[in-house]
């Protein structure tokens, strides 16, 4: 019997990520990858014409994450090392889509890092986020005392639009979990 994110790698991590509007030939960034339970699905997702970065301050993860892409024969990973720095390392409009999955209780400095998902992503370009642990699910640090709502007026007040809010089964850790994913376009690119 398979477990979760063997299934999740397999082929529904994938469907899910096309599914969040990711296209064959983009440039995705993962923000906070660990171990790549996004990567590797948008890494398939993308193919061999496109590319997806993956971010992580976590050295060894990154290590497993890359010996994993290289077994699954997915050259498009770049690896990005980052010592907690909220500076994203790419030019600008350089990204399709931007993924904050799980990440946001980390941050107590969250505007910093819309404005460079801001920088970042291309015009009409897709900002997801999955914003674990706030208010009524399960509090956990920085986003403990923030609602829903709350979280998406504070990316909404980063020149960010919300296009897209649904409720998925999704990978959290290493098993299926519900919860909302929402979806952002950034407003006034040119």
């Amino acid at each position: 019997m398979r477990t979760d994110i063997e299934r999740w790698l397999k082929a529904e991590g994938k469907t899910f990520l096309e599914d969040i509007g990711i296209k064959k030939g983009q440039t995705v960034l993962d923000f906070g990858c660990g171990s790549g339970h996004y990567t590797i699905p948008a890494a398939k997702a993308v193919g061999k014409k496109g590319k997806v970065y993956a971010v992580e301050k976590d050295g060894e993860v990154l290590d497993k994450l890359m010996e994993q892409a290289k077994s699954e024969g997915l050259n498009n990973i770049k690896r990005i090392d980052t010592s907690g720095d909220l500076k994203i390392p790419l030019e600008t409009n350089s990204c399709d889509v931007v993924l904050f999955y799980d990440v946001l209780h980390y941050m107590d400095k969250r505007k910093e890092i819309f404005d460079e998902a801001y920088r970042v992503l291309k015009p009409g370009a897709i900002l997801s986020v999955y914003p674990k642990h706030y208010k009524s699910d399960e509090p956990l640090w920085a986003l403990g005392n923030l609602r829903l709502e709350d979280i998406i007026k504070e990316i909404e007040a980063s020149n960010f639009y919300l296009e897209r809010k649904s409720f998925r089964k999704l990978v959290h850790d290493d098993n299926y979990d519900e919860g909302y994913i929402l979806n952002f376009t950034p407003l006034d690119k040119t």
